[in-house]
């Protein structure tokens, strides 16, 4: 008789037994919090705790849901951050996805390492990634205008927009704080940006994307540009 048979019958077992038990943590957790919607349950291999995904929230339970607890659980062997490794994952896009006509590109010298960033006009934040990123060579910048910060920003979008040169416009902005040059009006993406971000669920500005669909949040160029190091080319 083949060795092979009781080996698979194991896993699947195996595999039935999670299934099962992801179920019953999956309806322990949504009882205990009445309302709330469970995304995922994955069983880690870790302590014995479960992942539980709630929309963008990712938290842990024990198989019997008696305690429940948010934070970043980190190996301490190699130092990774399991917890953010995971959350990245849980996020990603598909960068070939994005429209990229619908952004502002700029190019400095080859243009291989590539990132996309979603900023508003007045976000102080996006101003000071903008800046560390003048300090880098070779890479495309897409700069998708997202205006969601103040009443005024979809009235600064569309006049960045609507420069003959976007690019300049923007920076000039962004770094420089020079108003961009009159123009006349145009068809800006306003309610595409906003669109987008939502169904991408971006949520605050900067948020960055690179090729590898990994997502940033905030403010971060050291850890961007060594992700624009890893990513795919």
């Amino acid at each position: 008789m083949s060795l092979r048979l009781p080996a698979l019958f194991l896993a699947a077992v195996f595999t039935a037994t999670a299934l099962a038990d992801e179920a019953s943590v999956k309806k322990g957790v949504e009882a205990r919090f009445d309302g709330m919607k469970v995304d995922s349950v994955t069983r880690t291999s870790y302590a014995g705790l479960y992942e539980i995904v709630v929309g963008e929230t990712l938290f842990y339970t024990d198989e019997n849901v008696t305690f429940v607890f948010k934070g970043e659980i980190i190996d301490a062997r190699s130092q990774k951050n399991l917890t953010e490794e995971r959350q990245q994952k849980l996020t990603a896009i598909k960068f070939e996805d994005l429209p990229l006509d619908l952004a502002i590109k700029q190019v400095r010298g080859n243009g291989k390492r590539v990132v996309a960033i979603f900023a508003d006009p007045f976000c102080p934040y996006c101003k000071n990634l903008d800046r560390a990123l003048l300090r880098q060579d070779d890479i495309t910048i897409y700069t998708f205008l997202y205006p969601i910060l103040r009443a005024e920003s979809p009235d600064k979008a569309r006049t960045i927009w609507c420069a003959p040169d976007r690019a300049k416009a923007y920076y000039d902005f962004m770094l420089n704080g020079r108003e961009p040059a009159p123009a006349p009006s145009c068809n800006a993406p306003v309610d595409k940006w906003l669109a987008l971000g939502k169904k991408i669920g971006v949520r605050a500005t900067p948020t960055s994307f690179t090729t590898n669909g990994e997502r940033i949040l905030g403010a971060r160029p050291e850890e961007l540009v060594k992700l624009l190091g890893e990513a795919k080319k």
